[in-house]
């Protein structure tokens, strides 16, 4: 396998990630009542359809394919999220709770591949500002869990 098509099929991973990080913070803001919860999902949306174009954009310049979906283990998760939002007492701890999971997952996928050696700088730095903006909202997300419970 070539160089670049090595370092694509990485930048892939994360991308089916991050397709389905933003799915299921859309999900969620769908199944929230709160107006700040709703907004800070949308926010999270957001991100994480910026980070897919950034990687989308990395992965066209190594002459490769980027991915134009995500993977049905993040439906699965998604389906989970509004199953478990439906019959839960409290919807919105509920959702915060799997939404930390899920950025739990990211941030193992993105510090799995950060460990390889091979990677050029420019998307070292990608990766590194994107793994400091999950981390940063896990820390968020538990907060505003703490005080939804």
């Amino acid at each position: 396998m070539k160089y670049s098509e090595k370092i694509s099929n990485k930048l892939n991973e994360l991308l089916i990630k991050n397709y389905d990080a933003e799915k299921g913070y859309r999900n969620a803001m769908e199944n929230v009542d709160s107006d700040r919860l709703k907004m800070f999902f949308k926010r999270r949306a957001s991100e994480r359809s910026e980070f897919a174009k950034e990687l989308r954009t990395e992965i066209l310049q190594y002459g490769e394919i980027p991915e134009d979906s995500g993977s049905f283990k993040g439906a699965l998760h998604r389906n989970w999220m509004t199953l478990k939002s439906t019959f839960s007492s409290n919807d919105e701890e509920a959702i915060l709770e799997e939404a930390i999971r899920g950025e739990k997952a990211s941030l193992e996928v993105y510090n799995d591949l950060m460990k390889e050696n091979d990677l050029p700088p420019t998307i070292d730095s990608l990766l590194m500002k994107h793994k400091t903006a999950i981390q940063s909202a896990i820390n968020t997300e538990m907060v505003k869990e703490e005080l939804v419970s």
